[in-house]
């Protein structure tokens, strides 16, 4: 997959702490409208090139919710992905992790999910995404 290519590059330019991916995750409902998590695919393909594990069954989306697309204000997002997100156990405890998304608009979602991470013990978050809404 040639976009994860462009993170790795990113990696090799821009060092950031990780010792694991974690992909965002969806709401098992959008998973099954729309058959994948682009999220997901992202972090493996991505692994194949760092040779870094993909732990895609820890963090999960609780709570179904709107997709942030349609949502029309920064504060909507926020309120829309608060305490969306949980950790399933604490095996990413102690452990920095690089957390991957395809898109970023206003931070609301890798800000939950870094949460739900720092609480479950991760010992820092750092969001690596493919495109910045600016």
């Amino acid at each position: 997959m040639p976009l994860a290519g462009l993170l790795q590059d990113y990696l090799v330019i821009n060092l950031m702490p990780g010792e694991v991916l974690v992909p965002v995750p969806l709401h098992p409902k959008r998973l099954r409208e729309r058959g994948y998590n682009q999220s997901s695919l992202l972090a493996k393909e991505l692994g194949k090139l760092t040779s870094l594990p993909v732990v895609d069954d820890c963090l999960i989306r609780q709570r179904h919710a709107l997709p942030q697309t349609k949502t029309s204000t920064v504060a909507e997002r926020w309120s829309n992905v608060a305490n969306a997100f949980t950790c399933r156990d604490r095996r990413l405890r102690d452990k920095p992790v690089l957390l991957i998304d395809d898109v970023s608009t206003s931070g609301a979602t890798l800000d939950a999910c870094a949460a739900a991470l720092k609480a479950a013990g991760a010992s820092s978050v750092w969001g690596l995404v493919l495109a910045k809404e600016i």
